[in-house]
């Protein structure tokens, strides 16, 4: 069960991350290079889709919450990292898997240095620099320590910090005024809407390229299915590669999990996806390229495993939960490549 339930939730995922061409890596470069702002609109609503549902299954018993907690220094550093990472491998951990199943051998040679990076960091030769950003001065600040109420919905014995318990709030008062302030300024910032596609709802699934409304609310939806299904969290991608490694090495199939399964599933319906659409196809980029691709992978996932997750277990999956590890870890993905992006394509 699984396994089957990872692969058929990861090939869905997958399926949409490629109709909607879902990376955050090009959603945060876009916005200081073009000025673009439509693929974080589509991270935005996959976000809010998610706290708003998030909470309501936790209201309703069907999850528990079980936010990052706040090692501090780990996510800040790991997050800067994986940043940087992201921009050297032109995708970042979701945008590098799906575009492996479109026939991206740059993608395929990232993610094989995601994974090595994840494995050397954990249980290799940097595992001392992962524990030492999580122990002693760095240790997680929790709601013991600032003697706050854990609040309503959290996994028993959370102590992880919340914007909501930080602050004293009834969850939803938060989600109430996000999800209000992220409509209001959609709605104000709207632009004028694209003339309407020709094709059958067939072409318009299957075929076209997908708007970045539906592209958002599509990831919620598998997020929300995800959350139940695991029970201790959504979405994550790194993890799941490190498992798939970690496996292959050791030759026990007991360290398999299921964002392992999940992962797999993402890549087989990313390539279900690309050959209906008639874009699957081998593409293969320059030996400098590909050099710096691997790097990129490789730093991806040491930021990963020290920062405690990638762009979606933080942003897409963390975030929804009001996790306060997740936001700023979060701030120092986008931060890190922010600063990749200009040291690479704007400095002159």
């Amino acid at each position: 069960m699984l396994m089957i339930s990872g692969i058929l939730l990861g090939a869905l995922f997958g399926f949409v991350l490629q109709r909607g061409r879902f990376c955050m890596n090009s959603a945060f470069r876009d916005i200081i290079l073009m000025k673009d702002y439509t693929l974080l609109k589509a991270v935005v609503i996959a976000i809010v889709v998610q706290l708003i549902g998030f909470h309501l299954m936790a209201s309703m018993d069907v999850i528990q919450l079980n936010p990052k907690p706040f090692l501090w220094g780990a996510v800040m550093v790991g997050g800067f990292i994986f940043g940087i990472g992201m921009v050297l491998a032109a995708g970042c951990a979701s945008g590098t898997t799906y575009r492996v199943g479109e026939g991206m051998v740059g993608s395929f040679i990232a993610l094989l240095g995601l994974m090595i990076g994840t494995v050397v960091t954990k249980l290799g030769a940097l595992s001392w620099l992962d524990s030492l950003l999580k122990t002693d001065m760095f240790t997680a600040i929790t709601t013991t320590d600032l003697g706050v109420d854990p609040g309503p919905y959290l996994k028993e014995g959370s102590t992880s910090l919340t914007l909501a318990n930080v602050l004293g709030l009834n969850p939803w008062i938060l989600v109430g005024v996000i999800s209000a302030v992220v409509l209001i300024v959609l709605v104000w910032k709207r632009e004028k809407a694209a003339p309407k596609t020709e094709g059958s709802l067939y072409d318009k699934i299957f075929k076209q390229g997908w708007n970045w409304w539906v592209t958002g609310i599509a990831v919620g939806i598998v997020g929300l299915m995800a959350f139940p299904i695991f029970k201790s969290y959504a979405l994550g991608v790194s993890g799941g590669w490190f498992s798939f490694l970690n496996t292959l090495i050791t030759g026990d199939a007991n360290n398999l999990n299921w964002f392992a399964f999940l992962v797999m599933g993402i890549v087989v319906g990313a390539a279900v996806s690309a050959l209906i659409a008639g874009e699957f196809k081998l593409r293969a980029p320059t030996g400098k390229r590909i050099i710096q691709q691997f790097i990129g992978g490789l730093i991806m996932g040491i930021g990963a495993i020290i920062g405690t997750a990638c762009n979606i277990g933080h942003i897409l999956t963390g975030i929804p939960q009001l996790s306060v590890g997740s936001i700023v870890g979060g701030m120092f993905i986008v931060l890190g490549s922010w600063v990749a992006a200009y040291l690479m394509f704007m400095r002159e």
